[in-house]
């Protein structure tokens, strides 16, 4: 009897770790500098840059008002929003919504930390072409 209470309380611990595997803490992009070789670029360059990088990607990009975008990526069963505030200098990309992606308010499913990062180095490849 002991032998299998063991075993069913190692089975189920292996099994909540895998669990906690699946998430990590949300990753935002803080106010990152745009960079660019195009000595005069304007905030729409900006813009333009945040639509082109993001299409790219699968995101869905619309404008949510002045200086902001709002991302939003469909994939199977999950889907994820962001707001992307920018302005001539820089730029931000911040987790809004999402569906069936274990959101808590801290952490999230990891594969969503991976998107923001490829949309955020698109980005950064846009504006380098400018």
């Amino acid at each position: 009897m002991n032998v299998r209470l063991v075993t069913l309380l190692v089975v189920g611990l292996f099994t909540v770790s895998l669990i906690g595997c699946r998430t990590a803490p949300i990753y935002n992009v803080d106010d990152t500098l745009v960079a660019t070789n195009k000595a005069d670029f304007t905030k729409e360059d900006v813009r333009k840059a945040i639509i082109r990088a993001g299409g790219g990607l699968g995101w869905q990009m619309n404008d949510a008002g002045p200086n902001n975008m709002e991302g939003t990526l469909h994939l199977r069963t999950h889907m994820a929003k962001v707001n992307i505030p920018y302005s001539k200098d820089s730029y931000s990309i911040v987790y809004e919504d999402s569906t069936n992606l274990n959101y808590d308010g801290t952490i999230i499913h990891r594969n969503y930390n991976g998107w923001i990062q490829n949309l955020d180095k698109a980005i950064q490849v846009q504006l380098n072409t400018l």
